[in-house]
Parts: C-alpha cells; structure tokens; sequence
C-alpha cells in the first residue's frame, strides 16, 4: 500500500511502482477527504462480515486504535492483552471485550492468540515486537503493527522473516506509517517518481520536538515496571530504540519510500544535553548518510524546548525540490512537475483511518504481497545505523551494522510473566 519495495542490498529497484501500488494511492487519496464513516460504509458493502480482531498494548495509542477498528465496522473486538490490568480493563469497557478474554503479563498476548483471533493489532512496547509478531504469525494471524518495527539488528531480520513467512502463509501485514498515506504527500511522491526533481543528489530529514523535551524522565525504580507505561519506555534504549529510532523513524521512512533504497554508511554526533537526565535517550543527533549511488542524506534529532514539533522530508534534485510533511505543506517546485501542494489534513487520524481500512480491505481481497514490511525494516536500519554511528562518533557501514547483530536486552527481572 502506498510504497516501494527497497531491498536489503541497498540497491534501487528495477523499474516502476506495481499497478496495485498505483492504484492504492489514488485510492488512499480519494479517500482522504472522507471520515470514517464513509470508509466503514464501503467495507460494509465489500464484505457484510467482520474479522476477529486481537490487540496487544492498550495504553494511549491502543486503547484509541481499539476505538478505530470499532468505528470501522469490518472488525469485532474479541481480546485484549497489555502488562497492566487497569489499562486493559479501561481499553476493554471501552470498546465491549469480554473480560474472560482480557490478558495481562508480559506473556498475555500468548493466551490472546488462544482465543480464535483472525488478525492482531500490535501497539505494545517496540522492545517486544519481534517475539509478538513472530508468535502471531506463527498462529495464523494477519498482522497490523506500530512503527519502528524492532530496536535493533537482530529484531529487524525476525521481522523480515515475519514477513516472508506472513505472505507464504496468505496473511496480510501492514506496518502502520501515515505520511505516505495523504493524498498531498502522495502526489508530490508521484510527480518525483514521474521524475519532476530530475537527478536526485540530496535528502535531509528533520525529527523535532518542542514540548517532548520537557517529557517525564523520572528515576529508575527496583524494577522497570513503572517504565512500561505513559511511554516513559520511549525514553530507554534499549526499550524504545532512542529517539532517532522510534520518532524520527517517521520522517527517515518517508525518505526510503522516496528514494528506493537505504544508505550505506553513516558518520554522526549524538548528544545528551537535557538538565537532570534519568534515562539514556539522546536529545540531539546530526547524522549524514551516504546511499550506494552517491546520493547524500543528512538528518538531524533534536529536543528542544519551546522549538515545536517537526517530521519533514526533503529532497532535492538537479531540476527541483519537494517537501513532504507529517504537518504543515508538502510540494514540489520548480521543474516539469511543478505542484504547489497544500496542507497536510490530520495525518495522526486520518493516517490510522485510511491504514485501518487497507488493512481490511487486503484481508478481504487477499492481497498478501505486505509491501510495507520491507520498506519499514529498512528504514529501521537505516535509523539503527545513524544511531549508532552517531553514539560512536565515527562512521560505520550498513554491513557492519548487519554483521555485528547486537541485541539490546532490557533488564525484566521482577516483572509478571
């Protein structure tokens, strides 16, 4: 949906966008300037039936994604699973789910897979992703994920394999980005394909926030419980991946959905710099990625406060040069595809809407080609790869990267299994 299949070589892909692919986009774009309503009315009519549907992680973003899929129409909310038994109960009220098939633990989507469920919603902590969607797949179940996919190397390759074997399987699996999603950023991304910038030679990629710099950062406890909720887990690496690997991870995928392919090396600075840190999160990245072509890419990280909030992407080539946005405008000027474009409409809804009814509509269709997957391993290790150039302070291959494989491991000691 909505994408480019890139490749773990690094390598641009060989011709143009699939007819699907194409045709997805219009149709993602048509439907941008309808509410949910209308999208749940157009899957009533495909299909006059609904899909079991499991999710684990009922905190903010769950127990709204859970009101989403509620709203659609094509789905019935049949379990639940998250660590904390009032998050779970509160998502469960919310949206009718049985309180014999409400499940907590770090084990407790093992014992939602048991219920009968069709397809997953997985909205846990990134940490755990790799092990949830490996089991789900595993049982038969369609897969809808939060972004990043994993937080490190080997979490990545156990998702590409989720994802081979999904499709090997008939299963559908949709990595839930949003800025490639919007009719705006969609056709500023068709008019570069169509190639409106002519050579492309430079992208920059910018992840910011203003008020998240003043984000809760509170002191570690005996355990790491209290850091599973209120995503304080964002603020611990080896939870949340950082913050170039779990916010910024927006704007880096947007670019390998862009330019077709992942850097091969990276050289960088990363620094700590709020007052009184209690966790290892970085506030500041600058990061320049060379890609096998000779396209250049910088990306910068930052926090800071009263800055505001940016996820943006640009690209820049011999003829013009396009933004696209998660807010603001999106465009391309100059050139023979000049497109003055417009404004990026509640992309953090409208995004899960749109994404929430492919979804349905894959299942239904049985299109189980899952193009998002490979695209978000890549940008994930393209985001892993800066990360750790940057940490290092020195420049580093892709192919190091993939070939050292290290797996960050939290400390679960003491947590209810």
């Amino acid at each position: 949906m909505n994408t480019h299949d890139t490749h773990l070589s690094g390598q641009t892909p060989q011709g143009s966008m699939t007819r699907r692919h194409f045709v997805g986009n219009m149709v993602s774009a048509t439907a941008s300037i309808s509410l949910l309503g209308s999208a749940a009315a157009t899957a009533a009519d495909q299909s006059k039936r609904k899909i079991k549907l499991g999710i684990i992680g009922c905190g903010g973003r769950g127990a709204w994604l859970a009101g989403l899929f509620n709203k659609h129409g094509g789905y019935e909310l049949h379990a639940l699973a998250d660590y904390f038994q009032d998050a779970v109960d509160a998502c469960g009220d919310a949206v009718g789910v049985d309180k014999t098939r409400r499940f907590t633990g770090l084990s407790g989507y093992k014992k939602l897979l048991d219920t009968g469920i069709e397809a997953i919603a997985i909205e846990d902590v990134c940490y755990f992703y790799p092990e949830q969607v490996k089991a789900a797949v595993e049982a038969g179940c369609h897969i809808y994920m939060a972004k990043p996919v994993a937080i490190d190397v080997p979490g990545c390759m156990s998702i590409l394999a989720s994802g081979k074997l999904a499709t090997e399987k008939k299963r559908c699996f949709l990595v839930d980005y949003q800025m490639p999603t919007d009719p705006v950023n969609i056709e500023v991304a068709k008019r570069i394909w169509d190639g409106g910038l002519g050579m492309q030679f430079a992208v920059t990629t910018l992840g910011g926030g203003g008020a998240e710099a003043m984000r809760a950062d509170p002191p570690k406890e005996e355990t790491i419980e209290s850091r599973l909720r209120g995503l304080i887990w964002n603020n611990d690496i080896p939870l949340g991946g950082d913050l170039i690997v779990n916010y910024d991870i927006h704007a880096i995928d947007t670019a390998i959905w862009i330019i077709r392919q992942r850097p091969i090396s990276a050289i960088g600075c990363a620094r700590l710099r709020r007052p009184n840190p209690q966790s290892d999160f970085r506030d500041l990245y600058f990061v320049t990625y060379e890609c096998a072509d000779g396209l250049l890419w910088n990306h910068q990280t930052y926090e800071i406060p009263d800055h505001g909030r940016s996820l943006v992407c640009n690209i820049h080539g011999q003829l013009a040069s396009a933004q696209i946005s998660y807010w603001g405008k999106s465009f391309l000027r100059g050139g023979p595809k000049h497109y003055g474009g417009g404004e990026v409409i509640s992309l953090y809804d409208q995004g899960a809407i749109r994404n929430i009814d492919e979804f349905y509509r894959s299942i239904i269709d049985g299109q189980f080609d899952n193009p998002t997957v490979q695209r978000a391993v890549d940008g994930t290790l393209t985001a892993i790869l800066g990360r750790d150039a940057a940490a290092r302070g020195t420049k580093l291959t892709m192919e190091e990267v993939i070939k050292e494989n290290v797996r960050l491991e939290p400390d679960l000691t003491g947590l209810k299994v």
